[in-house]
Protein backbone atom coordinates (compact mmCIF):
# COMPACT_ATOMS: atom_id res chain seq x y z
CA UNK A 1 0.00 0.00 0.00
CA UNK A 2 1.28 3.44 -0.65
CA UNK A 3 3.04 5.00 2.51
CA UNK A 4 0.55 8.18 1.58
CA UNK A 5 -2.47 6.50 2.27
CA UNK A 6 -3.61 7.16 5.80
CA UNK A 7 -6.54 5.52 7.77
CA UNK A 8 -8.76 8.04 8.77
CA UNK A 9 -10.64 7.81 11.98
CA UNK A 10 -14.06 7.98 12.25
CA UNK A 11 -15.27 10.54 15.13
CA UNK A 12 -18.62 7.96 15.77
CA UNK A 13 -17.43 4.73 16.82
CA UNK A 14 -19.27 1.26 16.02
CA UNK A 15 -20.41 1.14 19.91
CA UNK A 16 -22.35 4.32 19.29
CA UNK A 17 -23.77 3.23 16.13
CA UNK A 18 -25.21 0.42 17.85
CA UNK A 19 -26.40 2.19 20.76
CA UNK A 20 -28.48 4.34 18.41
CA UNK A 21 -29.63 1.70 16.42
CA UNK A 22 -30.72 -0.41 18.99
CA UNK A 23 -29.15 -3.85 18.58
CA UNK A 24 -25.25 -5.19 17.32
CA UNK A 25 -23.77 -4.88 14.33
CA UNK A 26 -22.63 -8.02 12.83
CA UNK A 27 -22.33 -10.61 9.07
CA UNK A 28 -24.65 -13.11 7.77
CA UNK A 29 -22.65 -15.12 5.21
CA UNK A 30 -24.59 -17.50 3.48
CA UNK A 31 -22.49 -19.71 1.26
CA UNK A 32 -24.28 -22.93 -0.63
CA UNK A 33 -24.70 -24.00 -4.48
CA UNK A 34 -26.64 -22.09 -6.98
CA UNK A 35 -29.75 -22.76 -6.20
CA UNK A 36 -29.79 -23.49 -2.74
CA UNK A 37 -31.68 -20.93 -1.93
CA UNK A 38 -29.44 -17.98 -0.75
CA UNK A 39 -31.21 -15.53 -1.92
CA UNK A 40 -34.53 -16.30 -0.79
CA UNK A 41 -33.95 -17.17 2.22
CA UNK A 42 -31.86 -13.82 2.82
CA UNK A 43 -34.85 -11.78 1.20
CA UNK A 44 -37.21 -13.24 4.32
CA UNK A 45 -34.58 -12.60 7.08
CA UNK A 46 -34.60 -9.17 6.20
CA UNK A 47 -38.60 -9.46 6.09
CA UNK A 48 -37.74 -10.69 9.38
CA UNK A 49 -35.61 -8.51 11.02
CA UNK A 50 -37.16 -5.29 9.92
CA UNK A 51 -40.40 -6.41 11.54
CA UNK A 52 -38.13 -6.59 14.82
CA UNK A 53 -36.79 -3.18 13.88
CA UNK A 54 -33.31 -4.14 13.10
CA UNK A 55 -31.67 -2.27 10.58
CA UNK A 56 -30.14 -4.41 7.56
CA UNK A 57 -29.15 -4.69 4.29
CA UNK A 58 -28.55 -7.45 1.25
CA UNK A 59 -25.81 -7.61 -0.33
CA UNK A 60 -26.74 -10.41 -3.20
CA UNK A 61 -23.87 -12.22 -5.39
CA UNK A 62 -26.16 -11.15 -8.92
CA UNK A 63 -26.49 -7.86 -7.87
CA UNK A 64 -23.03 -6.90 -6.88
CA UNK A 65 -22.14 -7.99 -9.94
CA UNK A 66 -24.20 -5.76 -12.21
CA UNK A 67 -22.39 -3.03 -10.28
CA UNK A 68 -18.76 -3.17 -8.29
CA UNK A 69 -17.72 -5.99 -9.39
CA UNK A 70 -19.12 -5.80 -12.82
CA UNK A 71 -15.52 -6.16 -14.74
CA UNK A 72 -14.98 -9.93 -12.90
CA UNK A 73 -15.51 -13.17 -14.54
CA UNK A 74 -15.93 -16.57 -12.80
CA UNK A 75 -11.98 -17.71 -13.24
CA UNK A 76 -10.71 -19.04 -9.92
CA UNK A 77 -8.98 -15.84 -9.10
CA UNK A 78 -11.32 -13.54 -10.18
CA UNK A 79 -14.09 -15.84 -7.80
CA UNK A 80 -11.94 -15.20 -4.49
CA UNK A 81 -11.63 -11.42 -5.76
CA UNK A 82 -14.93 -10.77 -6.04
CA UNK A 83 -15.16 -12.60 -2.41
CA UNK A 84 -12.45 -10.04 -1.52
CA UNK A 85 -14.66 -6.94 -2.39
CA UNK A 86 -17.08 -8.06 -0.83
CA UNK A 87 -15.85 -8.87 2.16
CA UNK A 88 -14.78 -5.61 2.65
CA UNK A 89 -17.73 -4.04 2.02
CA UNK A 90 -19.72 -5.89 4.45
CA UNK A 91 -16.81 -4.57 7.06
CA UNK A 92 -17.80 -1.28 6.17
CA UNK A 93 -21.27 -1.94 7.00
CA UNK A 94 -20.88 -3.52 10.26
CA UNK A 95 -18.36 -0.74 11.01
CA UNK A 96 -21.65 1.31 10.10
CA UNK A 97 -23.63 -0.87 12.62
CA UNK A 98 -26.16 -2.59 10.33
CA UNK A 99 -26.34 -5.99 10.56
CA UNK A 100 -25.32 -7.16 6.58
CA UNK A 101 -27.02 -10.29 5.08
CA UNK A 102 -24.63 -11.71 1.88
CA UNK A 103 -25.75 -14.16 -0.09
CA UNK A 104 -23.10 -15.76 -2.18
CA UNK A 105 -21.88 -19.06 -3.34
CA UNK A 106 -18.46 -18.06 -2.20
CA UNK A 107 -17.35 -21.77 -2.89
CA UNK A 108 -13.60 -21.86 -2.16
CA UNK A 109 -12.79 -22.52 2.11
CA UNK A 110 -9.72 -20.34 2.01
CA UNK A 111 -11.99 -17.32 0.39
CA UNK A 112 -14.17 -17.49 3.29
CA UNK A 113 -11.71 -17.71 5.52
CA UNK A 114 -10.11 -14.37 4.46
CA UNK A 115 -13.28 -12.70 4.67
CA UNK A 116 -14.02 -14.18 8.27
CA UNK A 117 -10.31 -12.96 9.18
CA UNK A 118 -11.67 -9.32 8.55
CA UNK A 119 -14.30 -8.84 11.19
CA UNK A 120 -13.86 -8.90 14.90
CA UNK A 121 -15.15 -12.27 16.49
CA UNK A 122 -18.72 -13.29 16.93
CA UNK A 123 -19.22 -10.37 14.71
CA UNK A 124 -18.81 -12.96 11.47
CA UNK A 125 -21.39 -15.88 10.96
CA UNK A 126 -21.46 -18.29 8.47
CA UNK A 127 -24.64 -20.05 7.63
CA UNK A 128 -24.51 -23.09 4.87
CA UNK A 129 -27.48 -23.43 2.80
CA UNK A 130 -27.03 -27.27 2.22
CA UNK A 131 -29.05 -28.65 -0.22
CA UNK A 132 -27.96 -31.42 -3.03
CA UNK A 133 -26.94 -30.91 -6.02
CA UNK A 134 -29.44 -32.74 -7.76
CA UNK A 135 -31.78 -30.66 -6.16
CA UNK A 136 -30.48 -27.75 -7.01
CA UNK A 137 -29.94 -28.87 -10.40
CA UNK A 138 -34.18 -29.76 -10.30
CA UNK A 139 -35.04 -26.45 -9.63
CA UNK A 140 -32.49 -24.44 -11.85
CA UNK A 141 -34.32 -21.11 -11.15
CA UNK A 142 -32.14 -19.03 -13.45
CA UNK A 143 -31.56 -22.16 -15.96
CA UNK A 144 -27.82 -22.06 -15.37
CA UNK A 145 -27.66 -26.02 -15.10
CA UNK A 146 -28.75 -26.43 -18.21
CA UNK A 147 -26.42 -23.98 -19.15
CA UNK A 148 -23.84 -24.94 -18.05
CA UNK A 149 -24.56 -28.70 -19.32
CA UNK A 150 -24.92 -27.50 -22.85
CA UNK A 151 -21.67 -25.90 -22.36
CA UNK A 152 -23.12 -22.16 -22.42
CA UNK A 153 -21.82 -21.62 -19.26
CA UNK A 154 -18.14 -22.47 -18.39
CA UNK A 155 -16.11 -23.00 -14.94
CA UNK A 156 -19.79 -23.23 -13.19
CA UNK A 157 -19.50 -24.25 -9.52
CA UNK A 158 -21.03 -27.72 -8.68
CA UNK A 159 -20.18 -28.92 -11.93
CA UNK A 160 -17.01 -27.82 -13.74
CA UNK A 161 -15.61 -25.73 -10.97
CA UNK A 162 -15.56 -27.16 -6.92
CA UNK A 163 -17.62 -26.15 -4.05
CA UNK A 164 -15.86 -26.55 -0.43
CA UNK A 165 -18.60 -27.50 2.12
CA UNK A 166 -18.23 -25.60 5.05
CA UNK A 167 -16.44 -27.17 7.85
CA UNK A 168 -17.23 -25.14 10.94
CA UNK A 169 -19.99 -22.68 10.02
CA UNK A 170 -21.93 -21.47 12.83
CA UNK A 171 -25.22 -22.85 11.66
CA UNK A 172 -26.26 -25.11 8.88
CA UNK A 173 -29.88 -25.14 7.44
CA UNK A 174 -31.31 -27.99 5.00
CA UNK A 175 -32.52 -26.62 2.33
CA UNK A 176 -34.39 -29.59 0.23
CA UNK A 177 -37.43 -30.20 -0.77
CA UNK A 178 -38.74 -31.03 2.76
CA UNK A 179 -37.48 -27.83 4.21
CA UNK A 180 -39.69 -24.39 4.03
CA UNK A 181 -37.87 -20.95 3.90
CA UNK A 182 -40.24 -19.79 6.71
CA UNK A 183 -38.62 -22.57 9.11
CA UNK A 184 -34.96 -22.18 7.90
CA UNK A 185 -35.19 -18.45 8.48
CA UNK A 186 -36.73 -19.21 12.08
CA UNK A 187 -34.11 -21.10 13.00
CA UNK A 188 -31.62 -18.06 12.25
CA UNK A 189 -33.80 -15.76 14.71
CA UNK A 190 -33.69 -18.44 17.54
CA UNK A 191 -29.68 -18.66 16.94
CA UNK A 192 -29.25 -14.66 16.64
CA UNK A 193 -31.61 -14.40 19.92
CA UNK A 194 -30.00 -17.47 21.52
CA UNK A 195 -26.56 -16.25 20.78
CA UNK A 196 -27.26 -12.55 22.22
CA UNK A 197 -27.21 -11.21 18.88
CA UNK A 198 -30.33 -9.48 19.08
CA UNK A 199 -30.55 -9.09 22.70
CA UNK A 200 -30.48 -4.94 22.95
CA UNK A 201 -33.44 -2.90 24.47
CA UNK A 202 -32.11 0.64 23.85
CA UNK A 203 -34.92 1.68 20.59
CA UNK A 204 -37.22 3.47 22.45
CA UNK A 205 -37.34 7.01 20.83
CA UNK A 206 -36.47 8.61 23.83
CA UNK A 207 -33.16 6.91 24.46
CA UNK A 208 -32.28 7.79 20.75
CA UNK A 209 -32.88 11.44 21.14
CA UNK A 210 -30.10 11.21 24.46
CA UNK A 211 -27.48 9.58 22.43
CA UNK A 212 -27.75 12.40 19.61
CA UNK A 213 -28.14 14.94 22.11
CA UNK A 214 -25.34 13.60 23.89
CA UNK A 215 -23.42 14.18 20.48
CA UNK A 216 -23.82 17.14 19.92
CA UNK A 217 -23.04 18.57 23.29
CA UNK A 218 -19.63 16.81 22.74
CA UNK A 219 -19.22 17.94 19.57
CA UNK A 220 -19.33 21.41 21.03
CA UNK A 221 -16.84 20.87 23.69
Amino acid sequence: MNKNIVWHNAIINRKEREELNGHKAFCLWLTGLSGSGKSTIASELESRLFKLGVHSYILDGDNIRHGLNKDLGFSPEDRTENIRRIGEVAKLFVDAGIVVITAFISPFRADRLSVRNLFDKGRFIEIFVDCSLETCQMRDPKGLYKKAMANIISDFTGLASPYEIPLNAELTLKNDNNSTIQANVSKIIEFLKEKEYLNFTTRQIVRKSALIKKRKITSKQ
